[in-house]
């Protein structure tokens, strides 16, 4: 299978505009990082210092959508595009982004780039979070309630845990030496757990940093995935095979950080540092592209669309 369709950027876009939008800067970079564990620091301390349901639920929230922010920077980083020195890029994204979460920039890369490169094709390794939709509201309801109450991130990250070490201690698998990331992953996560203890809070790792990881994440990030691929219109079109939300700031806050809604506009042009899809995005409505391309104004416009209330069978030929 040819891989999806590019658009030359030359015909877009002027010289001058396209060495502005793909310029890296290690002062961004670096202050988007800074940014997310501000934030998930800020929304923990939130709740210890004014302790009630209504501080817990929002430092969940906020946690959580900065949990996917940190994805999301590993994200730009496997793009090269999060600092402009190659190792730096790498090794910053790494410890401070991908290990708190168990994530690899390496293997996010070799993974994330064959995405883009079949996009929506059958050798897409993403192909499979699309390809559902539409689906029923009573389907969507029920992923939703399965992504809050635990089952999803039981299902993902803990049940291959326990299958794993089953079959290494029934001898159907041999023990090999734990891989980089997941060594980066125990002594990112082992020192967050000896300062807290430390400081009297022990009890904020699980209650602040795994209930988020594990009820808020990954809704989100189901909705991220839902609102980049599913139910597109053409996706063998460059223009149409990824799709831009225009998230409001509270959908921002709380479900899309660090411009990830502008995802029609990132595969279009995939090394562009996540802070400038903004201003590609006000280039190409300015250039008449906007009619083009695959663009929805909010969250529950596209699930009114990936889970509409009647879902359309295929005619039978």
């Amino acid at each position: 299978m040819p891989a999806a369709p590019r658009l030359d950027p030359k015909t877009i876009f002027t010289p001058d505009e396209w060495a502005g939008l793909t310029r890296r800067s290690t002062w961004r970079g670096l202050s988007l990082v800074l940014h997310a564990w501000v934030l998930i620091i800020g929304a923990g301390a939130l709740f210890v210092i004014f302790p009630n349901p209504i501080t817990y639920v929002l430092a969940v929230m906020i946690i959580g959508a900065r949990q996917l922010g940190i994805a999301i920077l590993v994200h730009d980083a496997a793009h090269n595009a999060l600092l402009p020195n190659a190792k730096w890029n790498d090794r910053i994204a790494g410890w401070f982004c991908a290990a708190p979460i168990a994530n690899s920039v390496e293997r996010y890369r070799a993974y994330h780039l064959k995405h883009h490169k079949y996009t929506e094709q059958p050798e897409d390794p993403d192909l499979a979070l699309s390809r559902p939709f539409p689906i029923s509201r009573k389907s969507l309801h029920r992923k939703i309630i399965r992504d809050l109450t635990g089952q999803t991130f039981f299902k993902q990250r803990i049940a291959p845990t326990f299958t794993r070490w089953g079959e290494i201690l029934s001898g159907k698998r041999k023990a090999t030496p734990m891989e980089p990331h997941i060594v980066r992953f125990w002594i990112v996560n082992g020192a967050a757990i000896a300062v807290l203890t430390a400081a009297g809070y022990w009890w904020a790792y699980p209650a602040l940093w795994i209930v988020p990881q594990a009820t808020w994440l990954p809704l989100v990030t189901r909705l991220r995935n839902i609102a980049e691929h599913a139910c597109l219109s053409d996706p063998a079109d460059p223009f149409r095979h990824a799709r831009t939300t225009l998230a409001n700031p509270i959908e921002r806050l709380f479900i899309a950080p660090y411009w990830v809604h502008f995802h029609a506009e990132h595969h279009m042009f995939m090394h562009l540092p996540c802070w400038n899809l903004p201003r590609a995005h006000k280039l190409m409505m300015e250039k008449g592209y906007g009619p083009r391309m695959e663009i929805k104004p909010s969250y529950p416009a596209v699930l009114r669309q990936a889970a509409p209330l009647e879902v359309k069978k295929p005619a039978i030929a």
